[in-house]
């Protein structure tokens, strides 16, 4: 009886421990780390607002978001606080540089071209910080979170893709994608005037390029996999836009299963091109001039040239690398051209 009552309180001396280390752990995540970075932000001449408890600014960004989109855009009006109006307000009240809160993560914002500059020219001393939810990394890794030697390495093999050489071979696919999407305006104006919502059309038009000039004659399995990805992108949105609580991602949620079964078919669609190009390379037909060609080409150079698979990019390299094509390519591009259409308007002598 004596030596049971012993164990008992042995095994609830542990457990108590136990939930004590991991109540100690988050409340160091939520408050004491936090808080400490923004105490040596601040002695750096940083400003910002000061930490909130979990959710830092996020309240706040999403708030002021709801409010900006939900009023009318005048062409007269000032267009950066209706894309970033948090962002925005922060400069505006703390100066060119400095700190937001995204839930417990700090992050610096820095707008002055000299410090841009420095920054992104010394990738080996400003290291990038991992994004808080790993449910982001379902939706592109490899180059955009890589750094240092890995980061120079994807950087050589992927750069001769975008040489400007190379481009002007894609001319083809540019034209055929513009070329289906005026005719769509055409049909629609029928040789008048109307209003067009120009934004989905826009948003085709760089997921056609995108899957025409990353998969040539895959173009088709290229479009299936561009859809997989947008609705990959919402939710990943989704989910930065909210709280991530440590070990949430491995709950069975609709939107993880989701988020997980997207990733799987993203990754098997793309895997079988690559099999099917690499496998018409091995027989010697010669390598395409579409982004995955270039891409696979660049990246055989240099396995032979330094003669260690370890020097190239591995199967999963290589498709995380055609899963950021389109995350870094449709929608940037599309809300450029949005964009770039309201300055047109508003310029017209911009037009002529």
């Amino acid at each position: 009886m004596e030596l049971s009552s012993s164990m008992n309180a042995l095994c609830f001396s542990v457990v108590v421990v136990v939930i004590f280390a991991y109540a100690w752990r988050f409340f160091d995540w939520v408050w004491l780390r936090p808080k400490a970075m923004e105490k040596y932000l601040r002695n750096q001449g940083l400003n910002g607002n000061s930490y909130k408890f979990l959710h830092g600014d996020l309240k706040e960004m999403v708030h002021m978001t709801t409010i900006a989109k939900s009023k009318p855009i005048k062409l007269t009006d000032n267009i950066v606080p209706r894309v970033m109006p948090f962002v925005y307000a922060s400069a505006k009240t703390h100066g060119n540089n400095f700190f937001t809160w995204m839930g417990p993560q700090q992050m610096v914002h820095i707008t002055e071209p000299a410090l841009i500059r420095e920054i992104l020219a010394n990738n080996y001393l400003f290291q990038k910080v991992r994004v808080g939810n790993p449910l982001v990394k379902l939706f592109a890794r490899r180059l955009v979170d890589a750094d240092a030697d890995q980061w120079a390495k994807r950087r050589k093999i992927i750069n001769p893709a975008f040489h400007v050489e190379k481009l002007k071979h894609m001319l083809p696919a540019f034209y055929i994608s513009c070329s289906e999407m005026i005719t769509k305006w055409e049909g629609i104006t029928k040789g008048g005037s109307c209003e067009v919502d120009v934004y989905p059309h826009l948003q085709t038009f760089t997921s056609d390029v995108i899957s025409r000039t990353a998969f040539g004659s895959s173009y088709v399995e290229g479009r299936k996999i561009f859809e997989l990805q947008h609705e990959q992108e919402k939710l990943v949105i989704k989910a930065l836009q909210s709280l991530y609580i440590p070990g949430s991602r491995f709950l069975p949620t609709k939107s993880n299963r989701r988020m997980k079964e997207n990733a799987r078919k993203v990754s098997s669609s793309i895997k079988e091109i690559i099999h099917k190009r690499v496998t018409a390379m091995k027989m010697g037909e010669s390598s395409k001039e579409d982004l995955l060609g270039i891409l696979l080409d660049s990246n055989d150079k240099e396995i032979k040239q330094q003669g260690n698979n370890n020097s190239g990019l591995s199967i999963d390299d290589v498709i995380e690398e055609c899963k950021l094509f389109y995350f870094a390519g449709q929608e940037t591009t599309a809300n450029l051209l949005v964009w770039t259409m309201i300055l047109l308007s508003q310029h017209t002598n911009w037009q002529r």
